[in-house]
């Protein structure tokens, strides 16, 4: 086996919505675990509910972890705030760790904050910075195909959800562009080679 890897999925998606990752990861050699979560529960509770799952489950085991969207977001927060939680590689999938203007946009209605639950307030415009010493890879789309796109135009290139500078932590190990839509980067064929890839080597080339 060549490692453990936690997945995450984005909101509104169910944790099954990384099977297809964790299909090729398996294949691949790598044993997987799913995290579930609701969008509905307050973002720092979604944060220390990650936490307990890793101490319950892997009690002080370093595992790898691959969060998309909401996911990626969880996942850095956690390891950010949690330095005794040991791990391996990281790769996040259009994970707006810098906020996310679509999502002001939808929050800025009645409709758009019951839409995102107790996740609104993170994505308001922020610095993202990578302190720990263990590689994080960061896979953006670049298809504008989306709920975001409804909204109204997204600056630069964007998945259709999450810009691409959205998703850009200083300090990352590595980076890669992949022509897919926000919704489609956990069915990628493309992107689930780049994550085997990036667990394996520390870098996508």
């Amino acid at each position: 086996m060549k490692g453990e890897v936690v997945l995450a999925s984005g909101l509104w998606m169910p944790a099954a919505a990384t099977l297809f990752i964790a299909g090729q990861l398996a294949r691949a050699g790598f044993a997987t675990r799913r995290f579930a979560y609701s969008g509905r529960h307050p973002f720092d509770v979604n944060v220390e509910r990650l936490t307990t799952f890793m101490q319950e489950n892997y009690d002080g085991r370093a595992a790898h972890f691959v969060g998309h969207s909401l996911g990626g977001v969880l996942i850095y927060e956690m390891l950010e705030r949690h330095r005794e939680i040991a791990a391996g590689r990281i790769v996040l999938l259009g994970a707006p760790v810098r906020g996310c203007r679509a999502g002001r946009r939808l929050g800025s209605s009645a409709i758009g904050r019951w839409m995102l639950g107790g996740c609104a307030m993170r994505w308001e415009p922020r610095d993202a910075v990578w302190r720990r010493p263990e590689a994080l890879g960061v896979i953006a789309g670049t298809v504008p195909l989306g709920l975001g796109r409804a909204l109204g135009a997204l600056p630069g290139e964007n998945d259709g959800v999450v810009c691409v500078e959205e998703t850009s932590l200083e300090g990352m190990a590595d980076r890669a562009l992949v022509r897919t839509a926000h919704s489609t980067l956990a069915l990628s064929a493309r992107v689930a080679r780049l994550i085997e890839r990036f667990l394996g080597a520390g870098r996508f080339s």
